[in-house]
């Protein structure tokens, strides 16, 4: 497994919200949807034996190499390690890697890479799927964290200027879809 393949394990997931963008990805990356699912296959089954020496970073390092961007971070209160690899499919993103001390896993996501600027973003329809991560978002809309509904997926409540409701939801925290809320009858 290499950079490829890993590119494909992201968009097996993307698949279930935008099934037609990932089509154009899978063909603008020079394979097929059977590829897609087979390294996503190898890839689970190389997160549920990796439990070795090396902790859950070993399986990026592995597939991607050394991870060409470390620094500390804090995430929730704690101090973590962060690393980025760069994402060819979009030249705009890393893939983040989050450890914490002693090296368990806290996040694994797509992030802006550092000085590329967030597209436009004023309101919620300008908001389109991947071209936003969940930090663009919440930095810019007003926005409360949900639970995401599997795996590797997050959500955001977002409230338009006029009050009005919208789930944001993330694959990967790439921005997948968004759709109104509606009142409960």
């Amino acid at each position: 497994m290499g950079a490829l393949e890993f590119q494909l394990v992201l968009l097996r997931r993307m698949a279930d919200f935008q099934p037609e963008l990932v089509e154009e990805a899978v063909r603008k990356l020079g394979t097929t949807t059977t590829a897609m699912r087979e390294a996503n296959r190898r890839w689970q089954a190389m997160a549920r034996g990796g439990r070795g020496s090396g902790g859950p970073v070993r399986r990026f390092t592995t597939v991607l190499g050394p991870a060409p961007s470390r620094r500390d971070i804090t995430a929730g209160g704690m101090s973590c390690e962060a690393r980025q690899w760069p994402v060819p499919l979009w030249p705009d993103l890393r893939f983040e890697v989050v450890t914490a001390p002693g090296g368990a896993l806290v996040q694994e996501w797509l992030v802006r890479a550092p000085r590329v600027p967030v597209p436009p973003l004023r309101g919620v329809d300008d908001l389109r799927p991947w071209s936003f991560v969940i930090d663009d978002v919440a930095r810019a809309l007003p926005s409360t964290p949900l639970e995401g509904t599997a795996p590797s997926r997050w959500r955001l409540l977002l409230t338009d200027s006029g009050g009005g409701r919208h789930l944001a939801d993330f694959t990967w925290g790439l921005l997948q879809e968004v759709t109104p809320v509606t009142p409960a009858d």
